[in-house]
């Protein structure tokens, strides 16, 4: 089977890009802007073996369509989006522009290459503050920022396009929070100006910023302090593989990744405290835009339908990769 990788240099893609190299035979391609992924990344998983590397962005449909037929791709995973809900909120157009219709663009090639399987990199932030929790595939869609509108109508675009193209099929994967690194050392999210608690919480540890800022500490939590289901990379990324497996005999179909478990953002800073040795520095701020107060995952249905079983479910564990990465890059 030939693969074709969309955002592979970025921080989840390329965690799934490294899985795919090592467990299987697939043909791989990957396409990328370097809007915030590295091309350094991509070159350490070459060692692995060898792929294709094709610098575009998915705007650039005549060149997607290329590549589609050029190397005769099978099956899609697709990260390539804009991920920041603040910035959503303040640019709302990048994001249906870059995330929903790129997204309708890619499923119309693939439609037309004959792209047989299509994984869908989407989020949490579909299902808005969800008034019960734990938050299962059932529950009712309505994101509260454009970031999560924009995953939320990708999401039709692909389900409506496969009801009516019977050989293409999909799994969509909402994302929980997504922490932590390669438990090898070799790759992790690098991004500088990267927005996720654990990373900004392992470079506050590290000096490499002053000080860590909490959003908001009233909220209807039981510290005051925004709940998330933290799930480590690597365990995320073979989510996508056993995605992949599991069209080759069933229908398409929708699941969460998470652990099913919640953690404030003082008890991840807590858990950063005991993996790095000391009290890392942290002042209370505002509250950001579009930020939901609890986010737990239901994942019963991807436990129960696929052989997906995590290996890292413990919140010091994913602490610890993220430092270690950390203390790695520059």
């Amino acid at each position: 089977m030939a693969l074709l990788i969309t955002g592979a240099a970025g921080y989840i893609g390329s965690h799934v890009l490294k899985l795919v190299l090592e467990k299987s035979s697939k043909d791989v391609t990957v396409i990328d802007n370097f809007s915030t992924g590295t091309k350094e990344r991509l070159e350490t998983l070459q060692k692995i073996r060898n792929f294709n590397v094709i610098n575009a962005d998915l705007s650039e449909g005549k060149i997607i369509q290329d590549v589609l037929k050029d190397y005769n791709i099978d099956e899609i995973i697709h990260f390539a989006a804009s991920i920041v809900v603040p910035e959503s909120v303040e640019n709302p157009l990048k994001y249906y522009s870059n995330n929903t219709a790129n997204t309708i663009g890619l499923v119309r090639a693939s439609i037309e290459a004959g792209v047989k399987k299509f994984i869908f990199s989407s989020t949490a932030a579909v299902y808005g503050e969800p008034k019960q929790v734990p938050v299962s595939e059932s529950t009712p869609l309505e994101p509260i920022n454009p970031y999560g509108m924009s995953k939320l109508m990708s999401e039709r675009v692909i389900r409506d396009a496969s009801l009516a193209h019977k050989d293409f099929k999909h799994v969509i994967l909402r994302y929980f929070n997504v922490a932590g690194a390669a438990m090898d050392g070799s790759i992790g999210q690098s991004f500088p100006n990267a927005t996720h608690l654990i990373k900004v919480a392992a470079q506050t540890a590290l000096g490499k910023r002053q000080v860590l800022s909490i959003y908001g500490d009233d909220y209807p939590t039981k510290d005051g302090t925004c709940v998330r289901d933290y799930i480590h990379v690597e365990d995320l990324a073979s989510a996508h593989l056993k995605s992949l497996e599991y069209l080759d005999s069933n229908e398409s179909d929708t699941f969460n990744v998470g652990y099913g478990r919640g953690f404030s953002v003082l008890e991840v800073l807590e858990a950063m405290d005991r993996v790095a040795g000391f009290k890392i520095p942290r002042k209370m701020a505002p509250r950001r835009a579009g930020d939901p107060a609890i986010l737990i995952s239901d994942v019963n249905k991807i436990k129960s339908l696929m052989p997906w079983k995590p290996q890292y479910e413990d919140l010091d564990k994913i602490c610890a990769s993220a430092l270690a990465w950390e203390r790695k890059i520059k």
